[in-house]
């Protein structure tokens, strides 16, 4: 947890009035500026501010931490960053969350890259499917595809992801091959969790977008769970296009739906705040942005 950064949130929020202000000023969620208060009052054992919904006001506590506060940010302010100094190469150490499906099929190959071009950075690799508390998981990066991000985050696009439909050529001899996204209802689709009310979004040969919810006797959380389940013939995935590729090329896989092209899904790098973004993360970010444009995704 930085605590410079979680000085910063409690004295914005004591000279602006509320957190809400604080988060503003701050270019960060107002969630996340409760969670550094939260963990100033953690630190200093006591509650430091007397909350109502008018206004807020500092315990006894809160005043001497505030005290406190302000004389960390003064010095802070004045010692030289030598971590920013753009002559000197970025150092330091970054912890990034991922799902299962970039950790294997995606970052391996840019990361390798990029820490060819940074030796001095180190990087742990947090593998989940799960959404991250960035504060509470010491994360500095959480790298996602999806299109529905909640608001409050601090996100930077990277890229964007193609989808495809497929499945085997057993299970569309069984159950025969739709020939438009509305004869998927009559298909067991292998839906993805996070994917919300199993909605595949497609557009038509006119450029109309279709919205078809789809269900099926099987669900996760992870791409590659699902991507074997169709190789096993259970039934229609979402896939990104890259990965089932190789799959249609060597016959294991069939395209369905081909003429109507699916949704492509936004990949996004969430991190805490924009503000004193420390130097190792700014140029992971950037290499990120670039690598992901070279990718044919």
């Amino acid at each position: 947890m930085d605590r410079i950064l979680a000085a910063e949130v409690f004295v914005a929020t004591v000279e602006h009035g509320s957190i809400t202000a604080a988060a503003s000023t701050l270019d960060m969620s107002r969630s996340m500026a409760s969670r550094y208060l939260s963990e100033m009052e953690n630190w200093a054992g006591n509650r430091l501010l007397h909350r109502s919904t008018r206004k807020i006001s500092l315990t006894g506590t809160g005043e001497e931490v505030l005290r406190d506060c302000r004389q960390l940010l003064a010095i802070a302010h004045n010692l030289p960053d030598q971590h920013s100094t753009e002559d000197q190469p970025p150092r330091g150490n970054l912890r990034v969350s991922c799902s299962q499906f970039l950790a294997q099929s995606i970052l391996p190959g840019i990361l390798q890259g990029f820490l060819q071009r940074y030796p001095h950075i180190c990087l742990d690799i947090h593998i989940s499917n799960d959404a991250v508390n960035l504060v509470e998981q010491r994360i500095d990066l959480a790298l996602r595809i999806t299109n529905n991000l909640d608001p409050n985050l601090i996100a930077r696009p990277l890229g964007k992801c193609s989808s495809v439909l497929c499945a085997t050529r057993h299970y569309l001899e069984q159950t025969g091959t739709p020939q438009t996204p509305q004869q998927l209802t009559d298909h067991n689709c292998l839906t993805y969790s996070y994917f919300g009310n199993s909605l595949w979004h497609f557009r038509s040969i006119r450029g109309e977008e279709i919205t078809i919810p789809v269900s099926g006797n099987l669900s996760a959380n992870e791409s590659m769970t699902l991507m074997e389940s169709t190789l096993l013939g259970m039934g229609i995935s979402h896939q990104p296009k890259f990965v089932a590729q190789p799959y249609f090329e060597n016959g294991r896989l069939q395209q369905v739906l081909a003429d109507y092209p699916l949704e492509q899904m936004n990949i996004s790098g969430i991190y805490q705040s924009r503000k004193h973004q420390p130097r190792p993360l700014r140029v992971l970010l950037d290499y990120l942005v670039d690598a992901f444009v070279g990718l044919d995704l």
